[in-house]
């Protein structure tokens, strides 16, 4: 179900049992070669190729293309909201949530930029309703719902940043907005301190703005990686919402 197809006494008439999921991404830079709405666009697929799975058992709002990508400002066409701006919007959006009786709410998230915000923003919310015992507040990102990619064809075992996993499956969507890639040299995904987190930003780790191999990017990959993608998004939220009962 979406949340904007919908009326206000067809909302009320929902179960507060019903989940929702509230998709979040961004708009911001993501190199020389790719669209600044590609988090966006993503999510937006996999949210499409779920709800087309689950329909009426899940309630979807629209998806929220403003996140946190303050490392990215230094790249024009980035838009972004503060942390703490970013952190206050998710908690008052599940909290309008819990307003209407819904209790069961899932962050469903597209940018890594929004992980820890989604987390912090859930955690708060919970610490101001500690007296209710049937809140159930997840957070989750698409890539990271279930098992990884077993695809012997792919480059990088992991996501990155306009990468070879973003620009094959923005190739197979849209490829239209696809650049030139085959001169794009890889940039490494490694964290030199790891396991130590150092702060950065975008400019720090790459100067073109995009971090792993966008080079080895092809649209029949990006078509394995969405088909992988969605499938673990559903059984996560059959997983979630079904036994969590």
């Amino acid at each position: 179900m979406h949340l904007y197809e919908m009326n206000w006494p067809r909302v009320k008439e929902l179960t507060p049992d019903t989940p929702v999921v509230v998709p979040i991404a961004a708009l911001e830079q993501h190199g020389p070669h790719m669209p600044v709405f590609t988090d966006s666009l993503l999510l937006g697929e996999v949210v499409r190729r779920t709800e087309e799975q689950l329909r009426d058992r899940v309630l979807f709002t629209p998806l929220m293309w403003l996140g946190n990508s303050e490392h990215h400002i230094d790249f024009a066409g980035t838009l972004t909201a503060s942390p703490r701006t970013y952190i206050t919007m998710l908690k008052e959006i599940a909290g309008n949530l819990l307003t209407h009786g819904f209790r069961r709410i899932l962050l469903l998230n597209g940018h890594g930029g929004n992980i820890v915000p989604s987390q912090q923003a859930l955690f708060e919310l919970r610490q101001e309703h500690r007296d209710r015992d049937d809140l159930q507040l997840f957070s989750a990102t698409y890539w990271e719902a279930g098992p990884p990619p077993s695809d012997s064809t792919l480059v990088q075992s992991r996501m990155g940043h306009a990468c070879e996993w973003e620009t094959s499956m923005i190739l197979h969507l849209h490829p239209h907005l696809v650049g030139e890639i085959k001169q794009l040299e890889p940039i490494t995904q490694e964290m030199p301190f790891a396991p130590a987190h150092l702060a950065w930003i975008t400019q720090d780790r790459s100067t073109p703005g995009y971090i792993g191999d966008p080079a080895a990017a092809t649209a029949a990959k990006g078509e394995r990686l969405l088909d992988h993608f969605t499938a673990n998004v559903v059984a996560l939220l059959e997983k979630v919402f079904d036994r969590a009962r």
